[in-house]
């Protein structure tokens, strides 16, 4: 499955008033668990992203899939240390899946990407809690620097 992020051209919305929805990229790029792993870095290099959903079929008749992991860059990083022919994204994804909700503060977000030690969210729809995007701490950072006036773009020397 690729639905390729997209992000706005918009310019940020401050953090201190933003929701998630305000700064995440829309669409979710996945694979399934037995995806080789060089397949998942074509895919990073490809649509420029540093994450890759992992899914998984709740039930072979069912199309309905279940949200189960993430690749990030990192772990990919991590990974080339051993048999890049031998991972697959299930074996390789680390880095534990936390998620949260479109129609959450930013704030929360960035508090669960702290507690958690990760650098990217799934952002999920609050009536189906299907996956609908991603909130990465650049997108965050992008939030923080738009609360700065125009005058205070670049740091003084």
């Amino acid at each position: 499955m690729a639905d390729v992020p997209h992000h706005s051209d918009e310019l940020p919305v401050a953090y201190d008033i933003a929701t998630v929805a305000d700064a995440m990229s829309r669409g979710v790029i996945s694979v399934p668990p037995e995806t080789p792993l060089r397949t998942v870095a074509r895919m990073m290099a490809t649509f420029r992203v540093h994450a890759i959903f992992v899914f998984e079929h709740t039930d072979e008749d069912d199309e309905a899939q279940r949200l189960w992991a993430v690749v990030s860059d990192l772990d990919l990083v991590a990974a080339t240390q051993r048999d890049l022919d031998r991972q697959t994204a299930g074996a390789t994804a680390v880095t534990p899946l936390v998620t949260v909700s479109s129609n959450r503060p930013m704030a929360e977000a960035a508090g669960l990407m702290a507690q958690h030690g990760v650098a990217h969210l799934a952002v999920t729809d609050p009536s189906t809690r299907r996956p609908i995007g991603v909130i990465s701490t650049l997108d965050i950072a992008e939030a923080v620097a738009a609360g700065l006036g125009a005058r205070e773009t670049f740091a003084s020397a």
